[in-house]
């Protein structure tokens, strides 16, 4: 099996069984959010922006606010930078998603009512029954995750701004291969859970699925949140793993480029940005002022 058919960063897995196959409809007066920082004396320090890592062509989801914050930014923050070094992704996948050793088929990982779903998932899918037998569960998940994405990663808000910032520089919060190591790090347990989040989201049919693009792309921070708060993100275990640890490490390198730094547009996925745990609140929590300005 070729791994290139299965590999998609983190935040492109949680937000991949949430599209809808509809065209995104637009309101010409909403854009995605935007937030300002300032620090304690209101001195502007660099500005936040929830990306989504897979879009339609079409749509055009840049103001004038946001082309000009492009413009004044010093650098860019992602959470993966190297996101069109295929080659290299795929490496990093195939090396954690096969190296446990004794492997039993991927359907004996699970109880006779959840073989039975992921089953009736592959076979719809065209898929054959052992075609995932010899990944880590996680990895399943990942790649059965790949079923429910409409919109492709190629035109997602993070490429883009990897593109416009190509001259300038970029800071990495992550890397593939940490946000990988995550999911490798998961005890059994947990990834059996992943794995049944993933095949109940890709099981719904489409018209039940929100329309992630549209919700992102007019500003709605109330349904994300609400998004974020289901499926996979309603675990406990794998919320705390998945979203708020990353989320409390992410708020430290973010303070540390804030007052070592020029100005950075700090780009990730936007279900980080939302809530009490969300980015925003944490940077507040060290003393900095984050306001909605889009």
């Amino acid at each position: 099996m070729k791994t290139g058919l299965f590999f998609l960063p983190l935040m492109l897995l949680l937000a991949a069984c949430r599209q809808e196959q509809q065209p995104v409809q637009e309101t010409a007066e909403t854009y995605p959010a935007v937030w300002e920082i300032t620090d304690e004396a209101g001195a502007l320090e660099g500005w936040l922006f929830g990306t989504v890592h897979a879009l339609p062509e079409e749509l055009d989801w840049k103001s004038d606010l946001f082309d000009g914050i492009e413009e004044r930014a010093d650098l860019l923050v992602v959470e993966v930078s190297g996101l069109d070094d295929r080659t290299q992704l795929e490496t990093q996948f195939q090396k954690l998603a096969t190296d446990a050793p004794s492997l039993a088929p991927l359907a004996q990982r699970l109880g006779p009512a959840q073989r039975a779903r992921l089953v009736g998932l592959l076979e719809k899918n065209g898929m054959d029954t052992a075609s995932l037998d010899g990944m880590e569960t996680w990895a399943a998940a990942l790649a059965l995750a790949q079923l429910g994405r409409i919109h492709p990663p190629e035109f997602g808000a993070d490429k883009v701004l990897l593109g416009d910032f190509a001259s300038r520089e970029i800071f990495e919060l992550e890397g593939a291969g940490p946000q990988l190591a995550i999911f490798d790090g998961l005890p059994e347990k947990e990834q059996v859970d992943l794995l049944l989040s993933v095949v109940e989201e890709v099981g719904r049919p489409r018209a039940e699925r929100p329309d992630l693009a549209a919700i992102w792309s007019n500003g709605d921070l109330e349904k994300l949140e609400d998004i974020t708060g289901e499926g996979m993100l309603a675990d406990p275990e794998l919320r705390e793993v998945l979203l708020v640890n990353r989320n409390r490490t992410w708020a430290a390198q973010i303070e540390n480029l804030l007052t070592a730094a020029p100005r950075p547009l700090i780009a990730v996925g936007a279900g980080h940005l939302l809530g009490p745990d969300g980015v925003p609140a944490l940077l507040e929590a060290r003393g900095y002022t984050v306001r909605r300005i889009q």
